[in-house]
């Protein structure tokens, strides 16, 4: 007989998988994690590890998914609001956010190390993707209520704001000093000036 499978229970135990995974690159990079550090963090055998991920690279990738998932999902939080600029800003403010995470740093620099591989450079490309289909809907709007600039394409205008919060991402990755905390409202009040009228 076929053992039953919880659906939440087995998707609680990937999700353990995946932040022990992103501890492990983020304090060893992709080339020093392995799995079986990933499964002491992780508090697990390496049958249970292989039963969820066939590699390292594949735990890899569910991180860099989970992302995707988590902006997607981000999209309903702002339906709705009738302030279209407010909403740019809070967009931008939630990749520094994001980007507070004492792992990201050094999860960053991993991803960095394998983005070469198609998988990863598939998988950031939606990322990216992904990031500027969820703010370029509210640029077109607060375009036609006279909120930002309108010199620019909304195509435009999005991808300059995928660049400063990605450029944000990776200098807070590369340079200790540079701190979300520290330069989180630079960030927006960059955002808020390149979207003046």
């Amino acid at each position: 007989m076929a053992r039953t499978v919880d659906p939440e229970r087995h998707e609680a135990r990937r999700l353990v998988i995946i932040d022990a995974a992103l501890t492990v690159f983020a304090q060893r990079g992709y080339d020093g994690a392995t799995t079986a550090a990933i499964c002491k963090q992780a508090r697990i055998g390496s049958g249970t590890f292989f039963h969820y991920f066939p590699t390292k690279l594949d735990v890899l990738l569910a991180i860099l998914a989970l992302g995707i998932q988590e902006v997607g999902e981000a999209g309903a939080r702002y339906a709705g609001r009738p302030d279209a600029l407010g909403v740019v800003l809070d967009i931008v403010r939630q990749g520094a956010d994001d980007a507070a995470d004492p792992r990201m740093p050094g999860f960053v620099r991993a991803v960095g190390g394998v983005m070469h591989l198609p998988e990863v450079a598939a998988k950031l490309d939606e990322d990216a993707s992904v990031q500027q289909d969820l703010i370029r809907p509210w640029v077109e709007r607060a375009q036609r209520a006279g909120e930002i600039r309108t010199d620019l394409t909304p195509g435009r205008i999005t991808s300059w704001l995928y660049l400063l919060t990605d450029g944000f991402l990776g200098r807070v990755a590369v340079d200790e000093e540079f701190t979300v905390e520290g330069e989180t409202e630079t960030l927006v009040e960059t955002a808020r000036r390149f979207l003046a009228p």
